[in-house]
């Protein structure tokens, strides 16, 4: 087996390598003078079951098009298995035709992957469950949830609701009010543009209640504000917000900061902008999820497992 790293995120590919106790595949990744990315495998991966971890965070072209190089240069070096690894699935907003003359990047991705040489796909929570049907080759969709779950449950929190910023988030926030025991409530929003949104109303009961706000993605934190706002103005007491892909941007780290958000719960799957460290923020790790997950892979071993707690 070996684990090879883009640029996106190569702290966690070293949490990875470093849980499952192997050393990092070698590779050279540069830029010629024009941009374009340049790599060489700088060892044998003849006949080897090969991964490589990269998140399409941003910049997302850059980094989609190092992992289709990547994973080109391991097919044409005769590898046995190529599995992409992306922890975060960029242009996955767009999954379907919901206007006239716009594309569906999700499927697109998909292809080019496939294209490039992947195999296999391990991801973890994706934008839209249907994103998993796109590939004809299998897929391996974890979840952060065990990791958010785990943090949230040894903290003793008392009297929790768990609230879904969004009605397109409601069975995600249902899986995880069952495992914290909790309460459900949602947030109807009607999404003005790519940054901005328009609080509609609140079904549930969040009066003195400590509210867990949950969902996949954060950028401008625009939703999750919002949400949070409407959650203070019906009485709740701590707010926590637990997030899988913190992609905030400076306008996201300024709306979290005004916010009345208590602690911000989020996870390693992309690298975190530094001046998020002014945040009420918890960076947990899946790197030993998805290591175990690659071993299991590996090992032709049941995956599944993995989603208890």
């Amino acid at each position: 087996m070996k684990i090879f790293t883009g640029t996106a995120n190569p702290h966690l590919t070293q949490k990875i390598v470093d849980s499952l106790g192997i050393s990092l595949g070698k590779a050279t990744i540069e830029r010629f003078p024009d941009g374009e990315v340049f790599v060489k495998l700088q060892e044998n991966v003849r006949g080897k079951d090969c991964y490589v971890v990269q998140p399409t965070c941003n910049p997302p072209n850059e980094n989609l098009m190092e992992l289709l190089i990547m994973m080109d240069a391991l097919r044409r070096s005769s590898a046995a298995r190529i599995t992409a690894v992306l922890p975060f699935y960029g242009y996955a907003r767009q999954d379907r035709k919901d206007q006239p003359r716009v594309p569906i990047t999700a499927k697109l991705v998909a292809n080019l992957l496939v294209a490039a040489g992947a195999q296999r796909l391990l991801t973890m929570d994706l934008h839209s469950q249907q994103i998993q049907g796109f590939f004809d080759i299998p897929v391996d969709h974890l979840y952060a949830a065990p990791v958010l779950v785990k943090y949230l449950r040894d903290k003793n929190l008392s009297n929790i609701v768990v609230v879904s910023p969004d009605t397109g988030g409601l069975k995600m926030a249902h899986s995880y009010s069952e495992m914290l025991d909790a309460g459900l409530a949602i947030v109807a929003k009607q999404r003005k543009g790519p940054t901005d949104v328009d609080v509609l109303s609140m079904v549930g009961d969040v009066q003195g209640r400590t509210c867990v706000l949950v969902d996949d993605l954060c950028t401008t934190a625009g939703t999750l504000s919002a949400a949070a706002g409407i959650l203070k103005k019906n009485g709740a007491g701590d707010i926590y917000a637990a997030v899988t892909h913190a992609l905030v941007t400076p306008l996201g780290v300024e709306r979290l900061r005004a916010s009345p958000i208590n602690e911000f719960v989020v996870t390693d799957t992309v690298p975190l902008r530094a001046d998020t460290a002014t945040l009420p923020i918890k960076v947990l790790s899946v790197a030993g999820l998805l290591g175990e997950a690659i071993m299991r892979i590996h090992d032709n071993q049941s995956v599944s497992s993995l989603f208890k707690i």
